[in-house]
């Protein structure tokens, strides 16, 4: 399946009564410190404090009655969880959400208060996935997949579109890259409905599984991934990747000092609270600034789910 204007369009109407229209914000310091005109998408301000609510919605959405009735189930150490699980609630079905033992307490508590289950597993992709299929076999829970899923992706462009509605003339939008489904939902969204705008995404140095895939043509897997941006640990997906390859201009790479400088400056600028994998695009467009002199650029906050005490400032 590849994704229409179509099918993003009806995305947006299907989904809108359940998620946040998000405010964009702007910063006089941060445009005169790169030069350019930057418009945040506050997708920390959406329900459960990040984009990946709109992805949850859309897949659960569109799962049949009798699929609803037994639930659904994923693996995730953090947003996604927590999405699943409210959107889960939001239509009266149950989540079973296995999550790695040392996933952040403050994840763990918000996944239990949307009320979805959780099961502990060690912190491995292989405990995480055969765990996961047990659920599921003894459940009958549906799996849906944290971003490797057409339906989550549709959901996740909708944060791009939203913004390209607000500011049509926008040159660049930045974004960061995990497993990719926010960032090939943007890809999507510009490509559709504003197409002589630019992708581009930032990515940790110490989880550059993404831009390794972009420089050889070809998915590079994640191993031993070292980064704050907790939210950004995981590999591209079959599905995720192509459209990035198709549609994303560039890939930069930042460092931990450097995301941790524009996580500070989104904190003690614009007042707000983002977690270290939201700063990840600002810090690559500060590292890269002298090119987008001038410009009009949109930058995906992506969320604000931040274990506040562990700050890295």
């Amino acid at each position: 399946m590849m994704i229409s204007k179509e099918n993003l369009l009806e995305t947006q109407q299907r989904i809108q009564a359940f998620i946040h229209r998000t405010p964009v914000l702007s910063s006089q310091l941060i445009n005169e410190m790169i030069g350019a005109d930057i418009y945040f998408k506050c997708e920390n301000f959406q329900k459960m404090g990040a984009f990946k609510m709109r992805g949850a919605t859309n897949a659960i959405l569109q799962l049949s009655e009798i699929e609803k009735g037994f639930g659904v189930a994923t693996h995730s150490s953090g947003n996604f969880a927590q999405a699943l699980a409210l959107a889960a609630k939001l239509q009266g079905m149950k989540a079973y959400i296995v999550m790695p033992s040392n996933a952040p307490q403050v994840k763990k508590n918000a996944v239990k208060g949307y009320g979805g289950e959780i099961i502990e597993c060690t912190p491995t992709l292989e405990a995480r996935e055969t765990t996961l299929t047990e659920v599921v076999n003894k459940t009958g829970a549906v799996f849906l997949h944290p971003y490797n899923d057409y339906h989550v992706i549709e959901g996740q462009a909708t944060a791009a579109m939203e913004l390209i509605e607000d500011h049509n003339d926008l040159e660049v939008i930045f974004a960061p890259v995990g497993g990719g489904g926010l960032l090939s939902g943007t890809a999507l969204a510009a490509h559709y409905f504003s197409p002589d705008t630019k992708v581009i995404a930032g990515e940790p140095m110490g989880a550059d599984d993404a831009w390794q895939s972009f420089q050889k043509g070809e998915i590079v897997l994640q191993t031993n991934p070292q980064t704050i941006a907790d939210g950004l640990l995981t590999s591209l997906g079959d599905k995720t990747f192509p459209i990035i390859k198709d549609h994303v201009s560039d890939i930069i790479r930042v460092e931990e000092e450097e995301i941790i400088a524009a996580m500070r400056l989104i904190w003690e600028r614009m007042k707000i609270v983002v977690e270290p994998s939201s700063a990840v695009a600002l810090a690559a467009l500060i590292k890269e600034k002298s090119k987008y002199k001038g410009k009009k650029i949109g930058i995906i906050l992506s969320g604000g789910n931040v274990e506040l005490t562990k700050l890295p400032f």
